[in-house]
């Protein structure tokens, strides 16, 4: 399909509720900070149209100089949109992007926020979980978010382990440490909604050890499979080696489609939301308070050197992270900030 375009005389007049003009201003006030006369895109595909006329009408209410585009879904997490779409991100004061996959680590969403865009990512969004997330308390997720993003940064490696079976070394030697807050107020501000967790991007090459994902799959999930049985994945090099357990095949044939650097220990994350919870999908389950997650694939654009058209992550539970020999940023679950 092309990219449909949408201006805000179209955008659906559907009536909010109450519930839905407290999300959204929180949204568009507290998040983004958007300002009559600025420019705001949203940016969806079909199966998250309704989400992308919801936010194109929560924008409406603070400018009116909205533009709704409709591209096709992307193949996978970090595939790069249609130029239409990469150009007017560039353009616009302000993107909201509820896709099925994410654009968050693509040069289209790297090149807005250098052009001073304020981005916020949300895919694989719900209604439910935006209705449920998207109103809490910034400030404190803003607080706990930097100051885990600190120690990773002041970390030189760290040990991840959990009780399904993790047990997975990283270098993060020179590495930097970000807050994804939910305040994306500043030009060139940049995060998911919803928000919540700390992250960096360790050394390429240097990672080994086991993942066990057994909260949230990198890979669409098959009928919720991870609930019976988790994803297992061996890691040498700094390269996922060997996969199994549900969604194996589907990850296994990125790797087959594009090449090794798919393969690569992209990102540790922290989870500092606490109004989201385990539901099975990545957006939301990486954000719960107590949770780490890795991703594979493109590391880019979070500090990392890996460039790729895919990032995805997958969540572990009940974690513990120790830096170096003696300090622990997050024990069975139980974060140390």
């Amino acid at each position: 399909m092309a990219v449909i375009e949408i201006g805000p005389d179209a955008i659906s007049p559907r009536a909010l509720d109450a519930g839905e003009e407290q999300m959204l201003d929180a949204v568009m006030q507290q998040s983004l900070g958007v300002q009559a006369g600025e420019r705001v895109l949203v940016v969806t595909d079909p199966p998250k149209r309704s989400l992308g006329e919801l936010f194109a009408r929560g924008a409406l209410r603070a400018t009116r100089t909205v533009q709704l585009l409709i591209m096709p879904e992307a193949p996978d997490h970090g595939s790069e949109p249609p130029a239409r779409v990469a150009a007017a991100m560039a353009a616009a004061d302000v993107c909201f992007l509820p896709t099925s996959k994410s654009l968050s680590h693509t040069h289209a969403r790297q090149n807005a926020s250098a052009a001073g865009a304020r981005v916020a990512s949300m895919p694989s969004i719900t209604y439910e979980m935006a209705m449920r997330t998207l109103r809490v308390d910034y400030d404190g997720i803003a607080r706990t978010s930097e100051a885990l993003a600190a120690l990773l940064t002041a970390a030189d490696s760290v040990h991840l382990t959990a009780p399904g079976g993790t047990d997975l070394h990283l270098d993060l030697n020179g590495r930097t440490g970000f807050a994804d807050t939910g305040v994306f107020t500043a030009a060139g501000a940049f995060g998911n909604l919803p928000a919540g967790e700390a992250f960096i991007a360790p050394l390429e090459a240097r990672a080994h050890g086991t993942l066990v994902f057994d909260a949230a799959l990198p890979v669409d999930d098959p009928d919720d499979a991870v609930s019976d049985a988790p994803m297992v994945i061996e890691v040498r090099d700094g390269l996922a080696q060997s996969v199994s357990g549900p969604g194996a095949e589907d990850l296994q044939a990125v790797f087959d489609r594009l090449g090794d650097d798919a393969r690569n220990i992209a990102e540790l994350g922290i989870g500092t939301n606490p109004a989201t919870r385990i539901s099975g999908n990545v957006l939301e389950c990486e954000k719960v308070v107590g949770t780490a997650h890795v991703a594979l694939g493109n590391s880019l654009h979070i500090g990392g050197a890996t460039d790729v058209p895919f990032h995805s992550d997958g969540v572990i539970s009940q974690p513990t992270i120790l830096a170096g020999d003696t300090s622990l940023l997050i024990e069975d679950g139980r974060l140390s900030v």
